[in-house]
């Protein structure tokens, strides 16, 4: 089965743009404003495109639901596989009672809510960022801020603020080096020139972490630790991505950015510490340099398997014996895009990639498990522990397939192309629009 798209069923680009729309409006609707959780928000999102998609852009509907299909298997491997296994390293230390103990430490620094969100969403999350990408530093940081006491949804959305500054070179610089591959451009030039205009941005989103957890006030107070967080990294950020190339550019950057805010916390410490409302004040302890070890022993950990997993040859070596490419049934090569999209209809690849070892979310569970086992964790419990966590997780994971599909459907569909074509008439204000 071979199916054209077609960007425009209504005969009018802004009212076909309307409608295809509507599926993102009622995810969006449910979730702001008639507060209804994820996962039946994105289910009835997806509905809704599959509903637009079938009987608006007349798209056949085995081509529908294998397009959705494919969604859910991507939303689950990689990205529901990495939530998956970072929330595991997260339930080891805290059912060691360890995760205390990394409180403490973190604590003992800053019990600023300010302070703890640079360290954590915007230092430590870069750091994370450069050596995975793909979702990963998001899920880490956010699960160390619920640790620490942050609501989900606040660690959530700081957690992917503070990512804005780091995601450009992404995991090892994969962004541009395929940018390079895909444009026949200069990778040097390519990493130089970026590395020029995002350090503004390095510089600014620190202060605007800030101001969204706390306002513009509680920013004021804190604003030396936001420019040392800040400067320290769009510092290091220019000078590698100039004079070294875009591999390196998070993890150096990230140290530095750490490194610059300790050396402050040492001499300089906010005048009062900002916490939740009605939160208990806290009460700092001083864990042994051991004890903070062994506390901090799977985050370690962590940064070790998922930096190793990150580097190109390893990567190679375990796709060798683990990638498997799979086309999608149905769909790979029947949905094809026509002008004036493309020059020349071009039928639409569908091929899943199984990366069980290389994936990302591997690397985590591998140092969960070697992290629990150097905790005292017993085989037996680290198993009943992933069993926990899986149930913990099953209605994220089911958020993460759902919202994929709802993805996928509108890309196979043509609708997201139709919203994309309406921008584009919209002339002088497109850079307002192409954002959105």
């Amino acid at each position: 089965m071979t199916w054209l798209h077609e960007y425009d069923p209504l005969g009018n680009v802004f009212a076909s743009a309307l409608v295809a729309a509507i599926p993102v409006v009622v995810l969006l609707g449910l979730l702001g404003f008639f507060h209804a959780r994820a996962h039946v928000a994105a289910l009835c999102g997806l509905i809704t495109a599959l509903l637009v998609a079938v009987g608006v852009y007349h798209m056949p509907a085995t081509l529908a639901a294998a397009a959705a299909g494919y969604g859910v298997a991507f939303g689950l491997l990689p990205i529901g596989w990495i939530v998956l296994n970072a929330i595991f390293i997260f339930d080891i230390t805290v059912h060691t009672a360890k995760f205390e103990i990394v409180k403490q430490g973190i604590a003992a620094l800053s019990t600023d809510r300010r302070i703890q969100t640079l360290l954590i969403a915007f230092s430590f999350g870069a750091f994370i960022e450069g050596a995975a990408g793909f979702g990963t530093p998001v899920a880490i940081s956010a699960a160390l801020l619920v640790g620490l006491g942050f609501k989900p949804l606040h660690a959530a959305g700081l957690s992917l603020l503070g990512n804005t500054a780091p995601v450009a070179y992404g995991a090892l610089g994969t962004p541009l080096v395929t940018l390079a591959k895909v444009t026949d451009l200069d990778l040097m030039s390519l990493s130089a020139m970026t590395g020029r205009q995002l350090p503004f941005f390095s510089l600014l989103i620190p202060f605007w972490l800030v101001i969204v957890l706390a306002g513009w006030r509680a920013m004021l107070e804190v604003w030396p630790a936001c420019l040392v967080a800040g400067g320290s990294f769009a510092i290091a950020q220019f000078v590698v991505s100039n004079y070294h190339g875009p591999w390196l550019v998070d993890i150096i950057s990230a140290i530095v950015s750490l490194l610059a805010l300790v050396v402050l916390l040492r001499f300089w410490q906010p005048r009062t510490s900002w916490q939740f409302a009605n939160e208990k004040p806290v009460v700092v302890s001083h864990p042994s340099r051991r004890e903070s070890l062994v506390a901090w022993m799977p985050w370690i950990l962590l940064c070790v398997f998922v930096f190793v997993w990150g580097l190109p040859k390893v990567k190679e070596s375990l796709d060798h014996v683990s990638l498997w490419r799979i086309p999608v049934p149905l769909l790979n090569k029947s949905v094809v895009r026509v002008p004036p999209v493309v020059p020349t209809p071009t039928p639409e690849e569908a091929i899943f990639q199984l990366n069980a070892l290389s994936a990302t979310g591997t690397a985590l569970l591998f140092a969960g498990i070697v992290g629990g086992l150097s905790l005292g964790v017993s085989p037996l419990n680290l198993v009943r522990l992933y069993g926990r966590t899986l149930r913990r997780v099953s209605t994220s994971l089911l958020t993460i397939a759902a919202m994929l599909a709802l993805g996928f459907t509108t890309r196979y569909g043509g609708l997201d192309t139709t919203m994309g074509l309406a921008f584009a008439h919209t002339g002088v204000l497109f850079p307002f629009f192409s954002p959105l």
